[in-house]
């Protein structure tokens, strides 16, 4: 029996020697968001309800569990846009991750470890007036798209950037992305200064929007990712890059002897 926990013991090693973490008895502090958000898993999730101040899910069987933050942040983002503009349309809301995280293929590589999310854009009517985005609808370079019924929908740049400046300004987590179309950054980009919005914030905003450049551009909606905290490094959390002056610095790892961790498993 022994000799089975010691083959155990050293088949543990190998994993976390590899870089693969799971939560377990001998590594309780391995918890939250886990590993890279193409890679890795979640634990101690919130879902995001169904419905909120501005806000409501694209579908039901979507997933819509992200860390305890994330779901904060988009629950004040989407009613920020309701103070500022009473006669909003609610943001429809896209997934997030799934209650243990992990993979959601084949329809999203990343969404594995609650730090991320796709929200459909803020649309009106040609002439102006908010309505419900009807689904992923692709917004070319004038501002306009057509829904997969043939209806003509404008690009709320106003709407959009009041949520955009939420996330970026929120004291709930730190924004590492905003994936949006080169075109749209610049349309919204043009708006904040318009409006003679202070500097900094549209330096910030413009950093963390940009188009992916290993994925579709992002042209029917944005896909907003939060950055690991500084203590969540020491449990997991994988950030990846850019680690962007403002993010919070990675607290160091404590490491754990490979003696302590057989011992643990195979006892006195």
């Amino acid at each position: 029996m022994r000799r089975a926990l010691f083959g155990a013991g050293l088949g543990l090693l190998a994993v976390v020697a590899a870089g693969c973490s799971i939560p377990s008895a001998v590594a309780p502090q391995i918890r939250g968001s886990v590993g890279l958000p193409h890679s890795g898993f979640l634990t101690d999730s919130k879902e995001l309800p169904r419905k909120g101040k501005g806000y409501e899910w694209r579908r039901t069987q979507d997933h819509h569990y992200g860390l305890p933050r994330l779901v904060g942040m988009l629950e004040e983002a989407s009613a920020s846009v309701v103070v500022a503009r009473p006669n909003s349309q609610p943001v429809i809301m896209g997934e997030l991750s799934a209650k243990g995280g992990g993979a959601l293929m084949p329809t999203h590589r990343s969404h594995r470890t609650g730090r991320d999310v796709d929200v459909l854009f803020y649309v009106t009517s040609l002439e102006g007036a908010p309505i419900p985005n009807p689904d992923f609808v692709k917004i070319g370079p004038d501002g306009v798209g057509v829904s997969a019924a043939g209806r003509f929908v404008r690009f709320d740049t106003a709407r959009q950037w009041i949520f955009v400046k939420s996330l970026v300004e929120t004291k709930q987590a730190h924004v590492q992305w905003i994936f949006i179309s080169r075109v749209l950054e610049a349309l919204l980009v043009e708006h904040a200064i318009a409006l003679g919005e202070p500097s900094a914030l549209v330096q910030k905003a413009q950093t963390v929007m940009q188009q992916p450049g290993d994925s579709l551009p992002h042209d029917d909606h944005i896909h907003v990712r939060i950055a690991c905290e500084a203590d969540e490094y020491a449990r997991g959390c994988d950030g990846g890059g850019p680690q962007w002056g403002w993010l919070p610095k990675p607290a160091p790892r404590v490491a754990v002897p490979a003696s302590e961790l057989v011992a643990t498993l195979v006892g006195p």
